[in-house]
């Protein structure tokens, strides 16, 4: 699934455009007792999830927008909403003409900034929610707007809550459940020494944990708040001394609480702002060690900038690079998971080309989940299926909806990007297919797609390198048709954890040049292409990062190269065997090779699926 992390999440498709007149002229009114010209609605959450619980969803409330990234400003007499290439097509189908479609990273297009000072009146007050902003984008826009005569006030009761009313979805208060060591690779306890040396180290008094992968990652406990994403709405505080889950009690189990210790204190969600201003009163002089993405609202409970260290999280870092149990976990799962991708593309071709059944993109996503019932340590699904024929595989994020989704057509080009939970991994998987005869121009964009995701999986550098630098090897074949696509070639993956994680990625974003690709981390390897109104294709594995052997060792340092996990054939119909050089061939014939090794056994010989996979990975 695609990421330009921290972006994206849960997305709901629909081509229908939500009526906003109402909800605006109400946030309007009350605006205007604030005393603010504009009001900032972001996506995230407190916790600034890609995913969010339906009582976070505000900005699509607002909006009538549903894709996962994007932000929404709305003044007296106008409203815009900034999001990224990933949703154009989805934001111009679902806005209404009350808003202005902001196309971020495009030329011409302000930042949410410099649309401000542009149509703000002087000496202007901008509105917003300090628990839903992180102190480094609250930073940025206290500057710019500061600079013209304008404000940034933080107003505690949240406006767009005021206008849901009751029929804001509650807050979710689902029980946690215990990640045991034999999956975890690590203890809680020993991750919580590793922190305390980190902070002594940074000689702060504590350290704030924000983000809910790292709590549950931190505690070796996992929850259900969020769809897909097995978390739960906490914060933690370890100090030299203590160390503090801010959880309902509710949410605590006999079992996790027996998890946990008595070393670890159990406290109620919200008391963690009243705690920190007593806390840090009490530091006089001491720093506690925040991350950039903490909340405002946590920084202003502990008396503003001055009285803290804002650097990268230990955690988000000890999290990323896998241990030996984890690395195990994701080969083992993405196993499993493959043979409930063959049975599902080999069902779904036998109903399509021999039964000449009609079948939607929904009905095919739900069978598909079916077919990952069934087998072993599975949770749920990683993501919302995208699950789309022809021009719907154009939209990169498309989700199908009963009401409104395509039936496949066995004429069309079908994008299928999927991923479970599993108790030992998660994954993500996108294949492209075609059941009928595909085009010339079909055919030549997915072998480019093709030769981008090889030459990624293929890649040898040194230790140092980041993903930023490897992306280029993902694009040279597009670039060379003048074709490309807007959204990143790959993003982190957790452990029965979030599907996206940070801080490693491959991508265009200058962000992912500050993060060197390590030994243990995870990516995705997803290029692809889209053209609108026609068809889509992407194809994605997940890859291990691992140091690898090289004839020399220029620097004296280390050189790394990728372990790909993902074994689900990728259709050769789809090929044109020409343009691939012969090392990129052999490479396909391996890969194909490796598939059938790994997953063959987990199918029953002469099955629809065994023949399929047999069929799918003949050398070419």
């Amino acid at each position: 699934m695609t990421s330009e992390l921290p972006e994206v999440g849960k997305v709901e498709q629909t081509a229908s455009k939500a009526n906003t007149t109402a909800k605006l002229g109400k946030l309007r009114e009350i605006m205007k007792q604030h005393g603010i010209q504009a009001y900032i609605v972001p996506s995230e959450d407190a916790h600034q999830s890609e995913y969010i619980a339906d009582r976070d969803g505000r900005r699509g409330f607002i909006s009538g927008f549903t894709g996962s990234a994007g932000l929404a400003v709305i003044t007296v007499d106008e409203a815009a909403l900034w999001t990224d290439g990933r949703y154009f097509l989805q934001a111009s189908q679902q806005l209404d003409t009350n808003w202005t479609l902001m196309k971020s990273g495009l030329p011409e297009v302000p930042s949410k900034e410099e649309w401000l000072v542009k149509v703000l009146p002087p000496s202007s007050k901008v509105g917003l929610d300090p628990k839903l902003i992180t102190v480094a984008a609250a930073r940025q826009l206290a500057e710019a707007l500061s600079k013209e005569g304008h404000s940034l006030e933080s107003i505690h009761e949240n406006l767009i809550d005021q206008v849901w009313g009751d029929a804001q979805p509650a807050q979710p208060n689902n029980t946690v459940m215990v990640h045991p060591v034999e999956y975890a690779g690590k203890s809680h306890v020993e991750k919580i020494a590793a922190l305390r040396e980190e902070i002594e180290k940074k000689k702060a008094w504590g350290f704030v944990v924000t983000l809910l992968d790292e709590i549950a990652w931190l505690f070796n406990l996992r929850g259900s708040d969020i769809a897909y994403n097995p978390v739960f709405f906490a914060y933690a505080l370890v100090t030299k001394e203590d160390v503090i889950l801010y959880v309902d009690d509710v949410k605590v189990t006999e079992e996790a609480k027996a998890h946990l210790g008595s070393s670890v204190q159990i406290r109620p969600y919200n008391e963690i702002f009243e705690n920190l201003r007593a806390m840090s009163a009490q530091k006089q002089g001491q720093k506690l060690w925040i991350d950039s993405r903490c909340s405002l609202a946590l920084q202003d409970a502990l008396g503003g900038a001055k009285n803290v260290v804002e650097a990268r999280s230990p955690v988000q870092t000890a999290k990323a690079i896998k241990n030996a149990t984890e690395l195990e976990g994701f080969r083992q799962c993405h196993i499993r998971d493959a043979a409930a991708l063959c049975e599902f593309f080999a069902w779904l071709e036998k109903e399509l080309v021999e039964n000449k059944a009609v079948i939607s993109e929904v009905e095919a996503a739900d069978k598909l989940e079916g077919f990952r019932q069934k087998q072993k340590d599975f949770i749920g699904l990683s993501f919302d299926t995208i699950s789309g024929s022809g021009p719907n595989g154009a939209i990169i994020h498309y989700k199908p909806e009963p009401e409104t989704c395509a039936k496949i057509d066995v004429n069309a080009m079908y994008l299928c990007d999927s991923g479970a939970q599993y108790r030992d991994g998660t994954t993500d998987v996108t294949r492209t297919l075609h059941f009928g005869s595909p085009t010339a121009d079909e055919i030549e964009a997915f072998t480019r797609v093709l030769k981008g995701h090889i030459q990624i999986d293929m890649a040898v550098f040194p230790k140092g390198t980041t993903g930023y630098i490897l992306d280029v090897l993902s694009r040279m074949s597009l670039w060379k048709a003048g074709l490309d696509f807007r959204h990143g070639t790959g993003h982190g993956v957790g452990s029965f954890l979030n599907v996206h994680e940070g801080p490693q990625g491959i991508g265009q974003r200058i962000a992912y040049n500050d993060i060197p690709l390590e030994a243990g981390m995870t990516v995705t390897n997803e290029p692809g292409y889209y053209h609108d109104g026609h068809f889509g294709i992407r194809i994605e594995n997940v890859l291990l990062t691992r140091e690898v052997s090289t004839k020399h060792r220029f620097g004296d340092r280390p050189y790394f190269g990728f372990e790909c996990v993902t074994v689900v054939p990728i259709q050769t119909k789809l090929v044109d065997v020409k343009l691939l050089t012969p090392e990129e061939r052999e490479w396909l014939n391996s890969y194909h090779k490796f598939c059938w090794e790994k997953v063959s056994p987990l199918l029953t010989e002469g099955s629809d699926a065994y023949e399929w996979l047999k069929r799918e990975t003949k050398q070419v």
